[in-house]
């Protein structure tokens, strides 16, 4: 009895499956390999040529963006003018830049005259001595500045003395706001210009903030004359009001 039983459960054990014929078919394939191919010179070089492109767009339109408030400014006053205004100083055109010339202070510190550059400028030009008509110039220009109210701070008037003399020290205390500089008249007659038949001394001069000499006032200012002038100055303030600011 006891030998049947064992008899029986060797011949129900069911022996272990092997792999089958699909799985050792599989195990005997050689690993397959994939081999990209290299990018061509040619190719690489042209990648790098149009992301180039595109970098430099880009920093045009950046560029362009950043500029776009000072062309519409200057194009709005240049070009947009309501029919029948007109401006009473003459327009420089071209434009002239400020020159890299060394302008001295009355205590005798030496600078860049572009150093000026991120302010209006009313300027006028005149040698130490300062005679009348140059009074009359220094006292317009302090007053027009004032007269600007809140928008003075983005106007500077500077006296540019044409000669080495010692200033009048009785004009020293209508200075205290003023930015006198020194630089030699010939200097000056390479940059500034009269109108025809007249001399430097006699105008007043406007420098836009980004340096540009851009408006020459008349000669023989008086007071209605000096209010045409702030006009304009107000004028131009008002169109540049979008990117310009106080200070430099």
């Amino acid at each position: 009895m006891s030998g049947f039983k064992l008899s029986e459960d060797s011949s129900s054990r069911a022996a272990p499956e092997g792999p089958s014929a699909a799985s050792r078919a599989q195990a005997d394939q050689p690993l397959g390999l994939t081999v990209h191919s290299l990018p061509q010179p040619e190719q690489v070089m042209d990648a790098d040529s149009r992301r180039t492109r595109r970098g430099r767009l880009k920093m045009l339109v950046v560029m362009l963006v950043c500029a776009a408030p000072v062309v519409a400014s200057y194009f709005t006053y240049y070009v947009v003018r309501p029919e029948g205004r007109k401006n009473f100083g003459e327009l420089i055109e071209p434009q002239k830049a400020l020159p890299e010339l060394t302008a001295t202070s009355l205590s005798g510190v030496t600078s860049n005259l572009q150093a000026l550059k991120g302010q209006w400028l009313l300027i006028s030009v005149a040698g130490a001595a300062c005679d009348e008509r140059c009074e009359r110039h220094l006292y317009l220009q302090r007053q027009l500045r004032e007269g600007l109210g809140k928008e003075k701070d983005k106007v500077d008037w500077v006296w540019l003395v044409s000669d080495e003399a010692p200033v009048a020290q009785k004009l020293q205390p209508a200075l205290t706001t003023a930015t006198v500089l020194r630089v030699p008249q010939a200097q000056l007659a390479q940059w500034l210009a009269p109108a025809s038949g007249h001399e430097l001394a006699e105008h007043l001069y406007l420098v836009d903030p980004l340096g540009n000499w851009m408006m020459r006032f008349p000669p023989k200012l008086d007071n209605q004359g000096a209010a045409k002038v702030k006009r304009d100055l107000e004028r131009l303030l008002r169109a540049a009001n979008s990117w310009d600011e106080a200070g430099r």
